[in-house]
């Protein structure tokens, strides 16, 4: 029995492979160096001889390119690049409590790119969670405040309950008698 409210599963259907390519004619790729324009049926057959798959490789070309090549090696190096992608991007780690505690001030800003200026409001809790995790250490200045794509909030520093310093004392000056 189905439950209700859940749609039924469907076989998950990989794209531009073999028989899902949509393309009337490709240019087909093979292994051994040759290029042909095909009829996509024609080229999958082809490619399924050798026993390889036929993958669309660049779907906007005129005719699309598709290439023959076994599709689980075709998925593993895809991941394989995204992961070096990945690799290869900047992290930069700034820590906030250090300024807080030397007594400067720190700026948090978050941008929105493209449509996440839909989700403000997630831009703004997460200024007012930094916030409260630094709260030990520095003060909100106001709420979030958005300005064009970006949000941003101030935090001070905590003054602290320390001491005063204590000033020089200075000599009381006795007025000098006038002659």
């Amino acid at each position: 029995m189905i439950p209700r409210g859940f749609p039924p599963r469907r076989p998950r259907i990989r794209e531009n492979v073999n028989e899902a390519i949509r393309a009337r004619e490709v240019r087909a790729v093979f292994p051994d160096g040759s290029v042909e324009i095909l009829p996509t049926p024609a080229a999958v057959r082809k490619a399924q001889d050798m026993g390889l798959d036929l993958i669309l490789i660049a779907p906007t070309a005129e005719p699309p390119v598709a290439k023959a090549m076994d599709y689980g090696q075709w998925q593993y190096e895809n991941k394989k690049k995204q992961h070096e992608a990945k690799k290869k991007q900047h992290v930069i780690q700034v820590n906030a409590i250090r300024f807080l505690q030397e007594g400067n001030r720190v700026k948090a800003v978050v941008q929105f790119r493209g449509r996440e200026i839909a989700h403000v409001d997630l831009g703004k809790k997460l200024l007012l969670r930094f916030a409260a995790d630094l709260a030990q250490v520095g003060t909100v200045e106001g709420q979030p405040r958005l300005e064009g794509r970006n949000a941003h909030v101030l935090l001070s520093p905590v003054k602290s309950a320390a001491p005063p310093k204590e000033k020089p004392q200075a000599k009381p000056q006795v007025p000098e008698p006038h002659a």
